[in-house]
């Protein structure tokens, strides 16, 4: 299963997860939904877009009926900086105190909404929590409040994970805050609030989805680390019997929606499987972790210097979160085919069940992702997005600072393989 082989194995893994309410129409019932928890005064927290199709005032205003007191801040910045998130915190320190938080939005509501409900129940500095080395990466002391998530994108997963993503600007890196805490109350799933999403949005945020499900899959098998006591145990234990079962089903569900729900915006049910999908794979990397993909992404983003992609909201460049996971994808696990090659090969057959599979096993899955980012217009490759050979080196130093990531691959990194590994994804095709 890995070549890391440990002096004491580990026995145990960890699951946990939100509650799941899933359906269309389920965004309609979050007031009752919290009035359950008998609270008073509740911040939804969205982005300028979202918040322009009314769609979270709508979410306010049922609370009304509840007794609830609801409030609207629209300042979430698409792909949050540290800078962002500061100043979303202080502006709810500043109006609150609040009793619960709702976050109506992609990722980047959702993880705003995180470190707000962090920040607000906790003492200290954003920092203080951020991910070693970048930041203290120190354990929060008290619970948090509730935190219904309501993704109107499928992609991040983060309704379902303990994560919390931001780029670092004077460190000029992706980095983020982990821990259990942060694992949003409830997640509400409503495959209409998706049926807007554009084209490119869609090809992007599902890169994200599809990414989770085979690095979950393909990460470290957990009796692979070394065996940690209770107060050691992180959300990332390697992948395991659980994770296995939320991968598979979402590789199968993206089979046969993923081109559909790019291609075709309207299909109701392409939408619901990509939304399923992206639930159930945040629900196994949310636990097993990620790897070098994820690893790759974040200085992928934080480094951008002027790409702007389609259909995202024009203004400072950027590369979507799940475009700058998918873009050193395929290399990446050529790396760690050897690691795990029954594994590889029973991915690329449930992403791609009518595949002919090559000659050559280790090229069965990149083969398979090339193929479907062709189809669906990811760029091709690093240097489509305006990195070149000369980049190589920082990009490696910003990846090499992702070792909460790194831990997960099944098989030992160094720098010389992830310079490889971009060096070979400046062209994918």
């Amino acid at each position: 299963m890995s070549t890391l082989q440990p002096a004491v194995p580990e026995s145990v893994f960890t699951y946990g997860a939100p509650q799941l309410k899933f359906g269309t129409g389920a965004s309609d019932e979050i007031g009752f939904d919290l009035s359950r928890y008998g609270v008073k005064r509740v911040l939804v927290v969205t982005d300028a877009g979202v918040a322009a199709t009314g769609l979270p005032q709508r979410v306010a205003d049922q609370m009304d009926t509840f007794g609830i007191e609801a409030r609207v801040f629209d300042g979430v910045h698409v792909e949050p900086t540290d800078q962002s998130l500061i100043a979303a915190i202080e502006e709810a320190r500043s109006t609150g105190p609040w009793d619960a938080f709702v976050a109506v939005g992609g990722g980047s509501s959702i993880d705003t909404a995180k470190a707000i409900n962090l920040l607000t129940t906790n003492p200290g500095e954003l920092m203080d929590y951020v991910n070693v080395p970048v930041g203290k990466g120190e354990a929060p002391p008290e619970q948090l409040k509730p935190l219904i998530a309501v993704p109107t994108t499928t992609g991040t997963g983060a309704e379902s994970t303990t994560i919390c993503v931001m780029d670092v600007i004077s460190a000029r890196v992706k980095t983020g805050i982990s821990h259990a805490r942060l694992r949003p109350t409830m997640a509400v799933i409503d495959p209409a609030l998706t049926l807007t999403q554009p084209p490119g949005v869609t090809a992007a945020a599902g890169m994200d989805i599809l990414c989770h499900a085979l690095e979950s899959y393909t990460a470290r098998w957990y009796t692979t680390y070394e065996h940690k006591t209770p107060e050691q145990r992180v959300p990332y234990c390697g992948s395991n019997p659980i994770s296995d079962m939320w991968s598979e089903k979402a590789l199968s569900l993206l089979a046969g929606s993923f081109r559909q729900a790019v291609r075709h915006g309207d299909d109701e049910q392409a939408r619901a499987d990509m939304a399923m999908a992206a639930t159930f794979a945040g629900m196994g990397f949310g636990n097993a972790g990620v790897h070098i993909p994820h690893a790759n992404a974040y200085p992928i983003a934080g480094q951008v210097r002027d790409f702007h992609p389609k259909d995202y909201p024009a203004g400072e460049p950027m590369v979507p979160h799940g475009m700058s996971v998918a873009l050193t994808a395929p290399e990446a696990f050529r790396f760690t085919f050897d690691a795990s090659p029954e594994r590889h090969v029973r991915v690329a057959q449930l992403l791609a069940p009518d595949a002919d599979r090559p000659s050559d096993a280790a090229e069965f899955l990149p083969t398979v992702l090339a193929e479907l980012m062709r189809d669906i217009d990811i760029p091709n490759g690093v240097g489509a997005v305006g990195f070149s050979e000369g980049d190589v080196p920082d990009l490696v130093e910003g990846t090499m600072k992702q070792q909460r990531l790194l831990a997960t691959c099944p098989k030992e990194v160094t720098e010389d393989d992830i310079a490889g590994i971009f060096r070979r994804s400046m062209s994918l095709w």
